[in-house]
């Protein structure tokens, strides 16, 4: 169901639902072409979306008519999010990736983890994460990598900087996603092409988390984190 909030709500905006006629269910996009995915992960990802439209979830704005792109997304808050974006995106036609540590690809898991759209990623002292990750953008024709900006659901509002150094290496744009739980709203911003300048660019996607949720404290506290980056006095 497509329907206009209503003005005055917490989040405002306009309800879409649009696809791509991209085959979310049958198959799974990867480095080595597309392969038919389980039945488990097909079972699973039914389950996550009926569950996604029976809540009542709204989308605002469209993922970039781009093959390639981070989604940062904020506040991480709940172990629902990863349900609510798996909803958003499938709204939008697109299959979402995430990364994960490499000891949950193992045996029995393998299979149902790549095809829930997994990354394993060697995150020991040694390894480059964010240059494993730059690989498989390389290798790749199409990749939507969700990342939880905040990194932790313990966090206060600031972000880390990973989801940035990503996108930087990959070369590819990074798309600000937000969640409004009160409302059941989740938006996607426009791209923000990363410019090698991370004050100025999270300053950018600060000031567009707060255009959506103005009063939102952990928004404040991202601004705040820009602010600081670029020199500037944070507003009291």
């Amino acid at each position: 169901m497509i329907r206009q909030l209503q003005q005055g709500d917490d989040c405002s905006g306009t309800m879409i639902a649009v696809g791509r006629g991209v085959d979310i269910m049958g198959s799974t996009p990867g480095a080595r072409g597309n392969r038919k995915a389980s039945l488990l992960s097909r079972m699973v990802r039914r389950i996550i979306l009926w569950f996604y439209h029976w809540k009542g979830w709204k989308l605002e704005g469209h993922l970039p008519d781009l093959p390639k792109f981070v989604i940062a997304g904020a506040p991480h808050t709940s172990n629902w999010d990863f349900v609510f974006f798996v909803g958003a995106t499938a709204e939008e036609g697109v299959q979402p990736n995430f990364m994960g540590k490499n000891s949950l690809f193992k045996w029995p898991l393998t299979k149902f983890m790549l095809d829930m759209g997994g990354i394993p990623v060697d995150r020991s002292r040694s390894a480059n994460y964010v240059g494993q990750i730059a690989a498989e953008f390389a290798a790749r024709d199409e990749l939507a990598l969700v990342i939880a900006a905040e990194g932790t659901r313990s966090s206060k509002g600031e972000w880390r900087s990973g989801f940035y150094h990503i996108a930087m290496a990959a070369g590819v744009p990074i798309v600000p996603a937000w969640v409004c739980n009160d409302r059941m709203v989740l938006g996607f911003g426009p791209p923000i092409m990363p410019t090698g300048d991370y004050a100025a660019d999270l300053a950018k996607i600060a000031a567009y988390m707060r255009s959506k949720l103005p009063e939102y404290e952990r928004f404040k506290i991202l601004e705040a984190q820009a602010q600081r980056l670029t020199g500037e006095t944070p507003d009291q």
